[in-house]
């Protein structure tokens, strides 16, 4: 396992090295200038001058080089100073990929709005999975009965009623017109962990769009539960646990389980980075400041290094989730092996 483990970590670095070109290169031939947000009363040779700060006008080679080690290398040993508050070289002269639109380090940003997206997108998914798995092996051993057809019912809700419209109903009945939620997200809310005023605050302004990413996520991890579950009750080894005399709940729950969650752990997998790229659709019908929101704010205003960090960003968490994924396939079923 350890020596698999160290191949997939070998084969990442060229990986994440080529998606940085691809992502460099293609946003690269997007339009956008670093003076683009500057007044048009700025002279000319002021412009001329930012974009020369800026690095703009270098090759095209040499700015993806500077880019690509600020990304790997200046800016996780910055974010490693800051959590630790340590200091390792020159640390107070350590270069910063900045932001056009706002002129500030583009990842001090990025930090600021990882809290929000996982308020939010990351309970949507939790309780999403938590809903999911135990509905969907119900439905497969319980197949073709009233609960399965019911389950079916509203996992087919779930993909086929878009989120910009279960939002907005969402919003028009629980905060227009019963006036029970409040109707946008409060980024800028404070939870005071000894004061249940501001929990319950928190927790009214999370239930609308935590409840339509569970509603999605649950739709989408059911099916798969349901499908991966029915395909594994059919197997040999639950007719020979069955002749033996096994009840059935330990059937489901240790072996037919286990080894149904091999496709839902690589939906989750995949799933996972989402939660930081953010649902960008969520987070503008409730007016969530997280990454999603950060993201599309940024390609309206050409802001091309921030795109660039954050797309760069969900790149790498879609390699590094997808080796999780491939190491817990060896935890949850032992005919998997990596020798």
């Amino acid at each position: 396992m350890l020596r698999y483990l160290l191949r997939r970590l070998l084969i990442a670095i060229p990986t994440i090295t080529v998606i940085s070109i691809v992502v460099f290169a293609l946003l690269k031939l997007a339009p956008g200038d670093p003076t683009s947000q500057v007044p048009l009363t700025v002279p000319a040779e002021v412009r001329e001058a930012i974009r020369e700060s800026l690095g703009f006008n270098d090759p095209a080679p040499i700015q993806w080089w500077k880019w690509f080690k600020l990304m790997v290398w200046d800016e996780p040993i910055h974010a490693f100073e800051t959590l630790t508050n340590t200091c390792i070289g020159d640390c107070e002269n350590r270069s910063r990929i900045i932001s056009w639109s706002s002129r500030s380090p583009a990842m001090d940003t990025v930090y600021q709005r990882i809290p929000q997206t996982l308020w939010v997108l990351g309970l949507g998914l939790l309780f999403g999975f938590l809903l999911a798995v135990p509905t969907g092996t119900m439905q497969a051993y319980k197949q073709y009965s009233w609960f399965d057809n019911v389950g079916t019912i509203f996992t087919l809700i779930g993909f086929s009623v878009p989120v910009f419209v279960i939002g907005p109903l969402l919003i028009w009945l629980f905060s227009v017109k019963l006036m029970w939620l409040p109707t946008l997200y409060d980024t800028t809310h404070d939870i005071v962990w000894t004061q249940w005023s501001t929990i319950w605050f928190q927790i009214r302004q999370l239930l609308m769009p935590v409840t339509v990413l569970t509603f999605f996520n649950a739709a989408s991890f059911g099916r798969f539960t349901r499908g991966s579950v029915l395909e594994n009750l059919n197997q040999s080894y639950v007719r020979t646990a069955r002749s033996k005399g096994l009840g059935e709940f330990p059937i489901v729950s240790r072996h037919v389980l286990r080894n149904s969650m091999i496709p839902v752990v690589t939906l989750l997998a995949l799933q996972i980075p989402g939660i930081f790229a953010g649902a960008i659709i969520t987070e503008n019908i409730f007016r969530i400041n997280g990454l999603g929101q950060l993201l599309l704010t940024s390609i309206r205003q050409t802001d091309l290094p921030m795109v660039q960090s954050l797309v760069f960003i969900f790149a790498v968490l879609v390699v590094v989730f997808n080796i999780i994924a491939d190491v817990l396939y060896g935890l949850l079923d032992p005919r998997i092996r990596y020798d």
